[in-house]
């Protein structure tokens, strides 16, 4: 892991420093990929190298398409690459036998079909990439835990089925992944390649919801769990960044001064893209509920639910403090528009009464069964979240 934070920005960087060296260390106890003679030694995973410039060695080589980015803004942040393992081998464990986790711990839960998954964030904190298949879709589940950024991708570009790892850099202090297929850089919020073969390629997302553990767990509890039993030898349930969620901490690595309109670490939901991007503070969502809002000219319903606690906050993930789990959603079922308000366990829709969950699924009532359409959204910190949209707005 790259590092822990206390609660101070000139402590916390002495702190970051201390961290990359001791949990640096602890990375290179994984057995470096072994290359044949007269081949390139490639990172561990499941995918062959193609023959092709790397853009983890020279993300500006000529031979390469012109990044997207200002490569001297790809910041090494500590690790070599893989020195973060992603998982590509996961295992799972059914919902109802899993006693290691506790009712308010964060996991990333991400359905497909019938498929039902969870990734618990005190795993992937410690990798930040799953590289997975879920119905029959191979999907790539990631977290940067500098970003608490979680979102998934369908692995899939073009005739190539990428895997993923974690390069070990940093942009605008967020996970830069690599494929291990050609070498090519993705900024995990920008959700594309910025630099190497495939710039300019734009990963399609898959919708993945940060829940409470028994939340998910009764929604589906016949689900499959992301497994401890990853092959690596990690604490997992600690928390290496304890304290780094503080509003009055600064980002680790950000090049650039964050826009002064809010706190760098508000906590944010960030909708849409370019000139339609919006930020939705998460203190006023709590607060309300519901809050309805237009995108790209079309209408969203923005829900947040307390109880699930911070990842980043106490040492041990399970004790963080609570914030709240969020959902983004279109209000219409066919040619109906709805209107929802908070209640007790859920929302409920003014014009049937029926009951709904965060996911989206309503539980009780006259549309019991029915479910509505995502809308891509993402939690984060305001800093990372206008770095990647300058021109967004902030819901006041």
């Amino acid at each position: 892991m790259r590092r822990t934070l206390t609660r101070t920005g000139t402590m916390a960087r002495a702190a970051v420093v201390a961290a990359v060296l001791v949990l640096g260390a602890a990375a290179c106890r994984v057995p470096p990929p072994e290359g044949e003679e007269g081949t390139r030694s490639v990172p561990s995973g499941t995918g062959p190298l193609e023959d092709v410039v790397s853009a983890l060695d020279d993300p500006g080589a000529e031979e390469l398409p012109e990044p997207l980015v200002d490569v001297d803004r790809l910041v090494d942040g500590g690790p070599p690459p893989d020195g973060i393992p992603a998982l590509d081998d996961p295992r799972f464990e059914t919902a109802g036998d899993v006693d290691w986790l506790e009712g308010a711990e964060p996991v990333l839960a991400l359905s497909l079909g019938e498929d039902h998954r969870a990734y618990p964030v005190r795993i992937l904190i410690w990798h930040e990439i799953v590289n997975d298949t879920v119905d029959g879709v191979p999907v790539a589940i990631t977290y940067c835990p500098l970003c608490d950024s979680a979102l998934a991708f369908d692995r899939r570009a073009g005739d190539r089925t990428l895997d993923f790892g974690v390069s070990g850099m940093l942009y605008n202090s967020d996970l830069v992944m690599f494929d291990r297929q050609t070498h090519s850089l993705w900024p995990q919020i920008e959700g594309r390649a910025v630099a190497g073969t495939l710039t300019g390629t734009e990963l399609e997302r898959v919708s993945v919801t940060v829940l409470p553990w028994d939340r998910w767990r009764e929604t589906h509890p016949e689900g499959g769990v992301l497994s401890q039993d990853t092959g690596h030898t990690r604490d997992y349930g600690r928390n290496p960044y304890a304290g780094y969620d503080d509003p009055d901490s600064e980002p680790f690595l950000l090049d650039e001064e964050a826009d002064a309109r809010m706190p760098a670490k508000t906590r944010v939901v960030g909708l849409g893209e370019g000139a339609d991007a919006l930020a939705v503070p998460l203190d006023h969502l709590t607060e309300r509920g519901v809050v309805d809002v237009d995108v790209a000219g079309e209408p969203v319903t923005v829900w947040a639910e307390p109880g699930v606690a911070s990842a980043l906050d106490d040492s041990e993930v399970a004790q963080g403090r609570e914030i709240a789990a969020t959902g983004a959603f279109r209000p219409h079922l066919g040619e109906d528009r709805l209107t929802f308000e908070p209640a007790d366990g859920g929302f409920t829709d003014h014009q049937t009464g029926s009951r709904w969950n965060i996911l989206g699924q309503a539980v009780e009532g006259e549309l019991t069964g029915q479910r509505l359409p995502p809308v891509d959204h993402v939690d984060t910190f305001w800093f990372a979240w206008v770095a990647f949209t300058p021109q967004t707005e902030i819901m006041r």
